[in-house]
């Protein structure tokens, strides 16, 4: 039975932080990619940033300098901290998991990915 539970989502003003767990059950934690996905109300769907078991990363344009994803393999955890945060970033942000030693171009479709989580909300607002 796989779990995948994030957390940390709320309220927080522009230009604000915060920082959202990813705790995960019943994978082989070390060997699945992991990926942050967003999506904000209207909107489609869109990946912000994957780590790889060797920690290898890649992150959206418009979030990269201001986001960071990392992992914690003793705790089966990945997490994704979130700096200067805009109104533009208010969505319902996930946490998605793939059996795969490497990133490459599929983790664009999130048809890719195995594994989703319930969501997050984070609204960014004054």
């Amino acid at each position: 039975q796989v779990q995948i539970v994030e957390s940390g989502g709320g309220l927080v003003q522009p230009g604000g932080s915060l920082r959202l767990s990813c705790a995960t059950s019943g994978l082989i934690f070390s060997g699945e990619t992991m990926a942050w996905y967003r999506q904000a109300s209207g909107k489609q769907r869109e990946i912000l940033a994957a780590i790889s078991g060797d920690n290898s990363t890649i992150y959206k344009d418009s979030v990269k300098g201001r986001f960071t994803i990392s992992r914690d393999d003793a705790k089966n955890t990945v997490y994704l901290q979130m700096n200067r945060l805009k109104s533009e970033d208010t969505a319902v942000y996930y946490c998605v998991a793939k059996q795969t030693s490497y990133i490459n171009s599929d983790i664009y479709s999130y048809q890719y990915w195995a594994h989703w989580g319930q969501g997050t909300q984070v609204t960014v607002s004054s």
